[in-house]
């Protein structure tokens, strides 16, 4: 990576930060960002004295700094109080029936946790058997955890068929570059699986090293009971009592985003009602444009296409 490819990889990082309100550090950055922390460095001060980045300590931003290192710290300060509740449920729904490999994401696994934020979970589970662990999942926040997603947000399956994540993004490759493995060794094929997050920046595959969890009694009994054809038949069941709960409940939805935000197969669940990712990536794009138009000199002069 050349000079110029690696500045703008590191704008690219901090015009995302924008979109949160959210300063980087250089630890940060280097774990992001592709190339040596020597050459990060380099670069971060050459963005410096030509006045594209600026810096407040150790953290790195685009625009005005304002209240945005208050509101980090406080993030920061819950995130880590918090962080060691969310790595025991993480255990927790690991140790349901097939589920493959459980990672904290959302800005959990970014160290941030704000008032509004919750535990967010990305599961991998065994193949034709993925509707079944979520339905067992939901069953169990319903029944003891009163419905509260606060503390256990189920809103992301895949299985070890399908671990290529189809929307490639700047968005998605940033979950997947954070992600924080709990437990399962699927992990390591996931990772191996998206390299492609390569393109946007550093993997974090190096982080898939965690210690064994292993199964209760009761959920190996539950494996083996749907094991056989009652289990396929239970999948599917599951499925299509989901998928035609969430048409009912979201029949505002045009068709293409319902897909994006609900997507629903035998391999895949998403639950996005919110349409989060297509919310940061409009932005996303418009802090990139106001960028790109306010230092084109800069830019210019630099060699940095954005």
């Amino acid at each position: 990576m050349n000079d110029a490819d690696l500045k703008q990889q590191i704008l690219l990082r901090l015009i995302y930060g924008e979109v949160f309100s959210h300063p980087l550090s250089l630890d940060e950055l280097c774990k992001l960002v592709p190339g040596t922390n020597v050459d990060i460095k380099a670069a971060l001060s050459a963005l410096e004295r030509a006045e594209l980045i600026q810096r407040t300590g150790e953290y790195y931003f685009i625009f005005e700094l304002k209240n945005k290192l208050e509101r980090r710290h406080a993030g920061n300060a819950k995130a880590n109080a918090l962080l060691p509740k969310a790595w025991k449920v993480g255990r927790k729904i690991y140790r349901f029936p097939y589920v493959e490999a459980v990672g904290i994401s959302g800005s959990l696994s970014k160290g941030v946790l704000h008032e509004d934020g919750d535990f967010d979970f990305f599961i991998i589970t065994r193949p034709n058997r993925l509707w079944v662990a979520r339905t067992l999942l939901i069953l169990y926040k319903k029944m003891f955890l009163l419905n509260s997603r606060k503390h256990f947000c189920v809103n992301y399956f895949i299985d070890t068929d399908h671990l290529e994540i189809e929307e490639k993004n700047a968005f998605t490759a940033t979950e997947i570059a954070t992600l924080l493995p709990v437990a399962g060794e699927a992990m390591h094929a996931f990772f191996a699986q998206n390299k492609w997050i390569e393109n946007h920046g550093r993997s974090n595959e190096h982080l898939a090293h965690f210690p064994t969890v292993s199964k209760p009694l009761l959920s190996r009994i539950v494996t083996s009971t749907l094991n056989g054809p009652i289990g396929e038949w239970a999948d599917r069941v599951c499925m299509r009592t989901t998928l035609r709960r969430w048409k009912s409940k979201f029949n505002g939805f045009e068709p293409e985003t319902f897909e994006l935000t609900m997507r629903s197969r035998r391999y895949i669940s998403k639950h996005h009602p919110n349409n989060f990712q297509n919310k940061v990536l409009t932005r996303l794009e418009e802090i990139r444009q106001e960028f790109v138009q306010h230092y084109a000199a800069q830019l210019r002069q630099e060699g940095i296409r954005l």
